[in-house]
């Protein structure tokens, strides 16, 4: 039971507590620029998250059991994005295959996970933090997946009621946007500290 809970509180505090993008700022970009859109921002979320848990997955399994410790560790980046390119470019694929409508409506912004600074930053902070147990690996890793599919969701329905909304001519487009972004931040900063 103590290990259940301990999965529940780190699933809990990646998605509300520190969530990579309202907390640790990691993924802005296609965070800001597919948030126009509910559905295409819940499809990023979604690829994102598939990304994320298995990449997360993947480069803890190759440092757990082939870099730590071992001449190899000075090429732990290197091989974080060389799994996360490669599980980027079987999301695409797949996506192009069986979505053809959301592989289009993403545009540039599909291949950009590959890039996605949210992935990379959830691969290195499992390792900053020292996880040495693979089902909470998989469980922050789809945790951090699921909280940035919720922050774009949020962002997109908020982006949708303000183009309905009467926003002063200056503040229209980006201005807003940014506006919106940094008052989502500072209502999840007020979950800072619940769990420790």
């Amino acid at each position: 039971m103590d290990t259940f809970n301990t999965l529940l509180l780190g699933f809990i505090s990646i998605v509300l507590i520190n969530n990579l993008v309202f907390t640790k700022f990691l993924g802005i970009c296609p965070y800001l620029g597919v948030s126009g859109r509910i559905d295409m921002a819940f499809g990023m979320g979604m690829a994102v998250t598939f990304v994320v848990t298995l990449s997360g997955t993947l480069t803890w399994l190759i440092d757990y059991f082939l870099l730590q410790d071992s001449p190899l560790e000075v090429t732990r980046y290197v091989c974080f994005i060389l799994v996360i390119a490669g599980t980027v470019q079987l999301v695409e694929m797949y996506v192009r295959k069986f979505f053809p409508p959301l592989y289009e409506s993403f545009g540039i912004f599909l291949p950009l996970i590959t890039t996605n600074c949210a992935i990379l930053g959830l691969c290195l902070f499992i390792n900053l933090w020292e996880i040495d147990n693979f089902l909470e690996a998989v469980v922050l890793s789809f945790g951090a997946g699921i909280g940035f599919t919720m922050a774009i969701c949020i962002m997109a329905g908020i982006r949708e009621n303000l183009k309905l909304a009467d926003v002063p001519d200056c503040l229209k487009g980006a201005p807003i946007t940014l506006i919106t972004a940094g008052l989502l931040t500072l209502a999840f900063m007020g979950f800072a500290g619940m769990i420790k």
